[in-house]
């Protein structure tokens, strides 16, 4: 067999994240979106059914959004929430790859957590790879019951959290355990160890 044969087809398209971390622009990619439909943030608002407020604050820099608010966002302007973050116009492709090599992948931070985005160079998939620090303490640092239309899978990988569930009993994970849910009721993930803990989880979209 040769080994050494080159398949240049684009049906084995391999994206391979080798470049260092990079934090996403949500707020400059959100008013461009809204200004290539002519959108006003009043008609923005009623797309995405998230306030005014929020959304130029969002715009301005002056708020992370929470994965619920991406996924609103994204669903107001008809895409994924991996299409919203990935500003390229890459297509889908038979046998596409993406890799990631030292944690590296698209920086999401907000006030309960530091999120890692793997793959997030192709769109439009099935799921969403995340690694998540959870840097919550308290069920009051989020300021609502985060819900998503899918399933989520959780794997927890150092340091101990506490999930809480609007249907549920707060649940006790420590490393190596696992949780699979209906992401559609809200959940609030809490780290409970005295270092931050680290989860590997996955999202797959309903959409």
């Amino acid at each position: 067999m040769d080994t050494n044969l080159e398949i240049s087809s684009p049906a084995f398209e391999d994206h391979s994240a080798e470049s260092p971390r990079a934090s996403i622009e949500i707020g400059p990619r959100l008013h461009r979106l809204r200004k290539e439909r002519q959108w006003s943030l009043v008609q923005t608002s009623k797309h995405t059914g998230l306030s005014l407020s929020a959304l130029s604050k969002i715009e301005r820099g002056e708020l992370s959004p929470t994965l619920s608010s991406l996924s609103k966002i994204a669903a107001g302007f008809d895409m994924d929430v991996v299409s919203l973050l990935n500003d390229s116009d890459a297509s889908m492709t038979q046998g596409r790859r993406s890799t990631s090599r030292h944690s590296n992948g698209v920086a999401i931070a907000t006030r309960t957590c530091e999120n890692v985005w793997f793959a997030a160079d192709l769109r439009n998939k099935n799921m969403l790879p995340v690694k998540t620090t959870i840097i919550a303490r308290s069920t009051r640092d989020y300021s609502e019951w985060p819900t998503h239309p899918g399933e989520i899978f959780v794997y927890v990988l150092s340091g101990e959290i506490t999930i809480y569930s609007e249907l549920y009993e707060p649940l006790a994970l420590a490393q190596g355990d696992t949780i699979y849910y209906d992401a559609s009721s809200g959940h609030k993930w809490i780290s409970t160890s005295p270092d931050d803990a680290e989860v590997l989880w996955i999202y797959a979209s309903n959409k």
